[in-house]
């Protein structure tokens, strides 16, 4: 069963980044390298990574190995939730 992490990140990037509310994204679905979100995106989701869960991500940590996947995502928030 997936956390409310997942959850919450799937529903944001299906709904607001893709336009397709009821598309449901796997825990380890590649987001960057399959293509599915641009580079552009990122930053979208870099902002409502920020503002929903309180951490902050740098500027160099936009790429695929940090954001590939809603499971390295949300690595990256856990280790910086306190």
């Amino acid at each position: 069963m997936d956390s409310e992490i997942i959850k919450t990140l799937g529903n944001f990037i299906s709904s607001e980044i893709l336009g397709q509310p009821d598309r449901k994204i796997d825990r380890d679905e590649k987001l960057i390298s399959s293509g599915l979100i641009d580079s552009l995106s990122l930053v979208d989701i870099a902002l409502f990574v920020e503002e929903q869960f309180g951490v902050l991500v740098d500027d160099t940590e936009l790429n695929a190995d940090t954001f590939d996947s809603l499971h390295e995502l949300e690595e990256l928030i856990l280790s910086r939730q306190v």
